[in-house]
């Protein structure tokens, strides 16, 4: 029974965070059509064109900042959401999401271009712009930076499908993948540089604007944090090795740990990060032991790869440890 009732729960999470992930799209991507002049969706393939990058790049750049934030674990969201476990399977999604919808605006930005130039397509003239708009006095940013930012974004973008790639292959060394993965936060800002250059600047003063400025607000925030190693920073305690069990038959290892500083107390099975030293920094780790206010927890360990399966021969009674 008591099984049954764990799938019933693991199910109704999953149903609830999939409602979370679609109902946000479903918003951005509605606020973004709202956006849209009258009209917008309904000319000729080069206009269309035009509005679905921009359509695309919204998406894109919505996704990654949820993503972003989602990665600096803010704690007013995370009852809500039901826990850390639940923020990374919606971290994961909204970076596939935001990869997917930046892969869709590369696409429609690039491949058209490739087949006017091989012939394969034909786009109509522009018109001609007025004569006071052809030399302006000053520096522009929006005019002189532009060039700059698609250069930038398009590069960012390759590296971001990169380190995406990376990130979902299971076999990856977590260790790399901590080191390499480090490096989203600098492009999610290169990326943001991007879209503020070029976003049409009437996006801005649409119902989408407000929305997309407080994302992206939030994301170069969760960015700064990530980049300058604050993650996590004001709930961090420091404590010591107390005793460690081994248990060989199972590859298990109990980390019973000895707080030092204020803890606010757990459940048993939840988890917390716990950094052990080293160049593998935290690990989420399950706390096997209830509270009882004397600051103890027990962590149980599977050694499951090559850094769990080592710790019983790196770890030692009264080695200083932060959860």
């Amino acid at each position: 029974m008591n099984g049954d009732l764990g799938i019933v729960g693991r199910m109704t999470d999953a149903h609830m965070l999939r409602i979370v992930f679609g109902s946000v799209l479903l918003v951005v991507g509605g606020l973004w059509l709202i956006s849209l002049p009258v009209g917008a969706l309904a000319g000729e393939f080069w206009s269309l064109r035009g509005a679905l990058i921009y359509g695309a790049g919204v998406l894109a750049l919505s996704s990654m900042s949820l993503a972003v934030i989602l990665a600096s674990r803010p704690v007013l969201i995370e009852g809500l959401l039901g826990g850390l476990d639940k923020f990374y399977r919606l971290h994961k999604w909204f970076a596939i999401a935001g990869v997917a919808f930046a892969v869709t605006h590369w696409s429609l930005e690039v491949v058209p271009r490739t087949l006017v130039r091989q012939g394969w397509m034909t786009r109509p003239g522009r018109p001609a712009a007025p004569a006071e708009t052809l030399v302006s006095a000053g520096f522009d940013p929006f005019r002189d930076l532009a060039g700059l930012a698609v250069q930038l974004g398009e590069w960012s973008l390759y590296l971001v499908l990169a380190l995406a790639a990376l990130a979902l292959w299971k076999w990856f060394p977590y260790r790399a993948f901590l080191k390499t993965h480090r490096l989203m936060p600098a492009l999610y800002l290169v990326l943001v540089f991007h879209a503020v250059i070029l976003i049409d600047r009437t996006y801005w003063t649409a119902p989408l604007g407000p929305v997309l400025a407080l994302l992206m607000l939030g994301g170069v925030s969760a960015a700064m944090t990530a980049l300058l190693r604050r993650t996590g920073a004001s709930r961090r305690v420091a404590g010591r090795i107390r005793r460690l069990t081994p248990y060989a038959g199972n590859a298990m290892l109990d980390v019973e740990v000895q707080l030092e500083t204020a803890w606010p107390g757990h459940q048993a099975g939840q988890f917390a990060f716990l950094n052990l030293g080293g160049v593998e920094g935290a690990h989420p780790f399950t706390i096997a032991s209830a509270w009882r206010g004397d600051g103890r927890l027990t962590f149980s360990i599977k050694g499951l790869g090559d850094y769990t399966r080592l710790l019983p021969d790196r770890l030692f009674v009264d080695q200083a440890v932060a959860v």
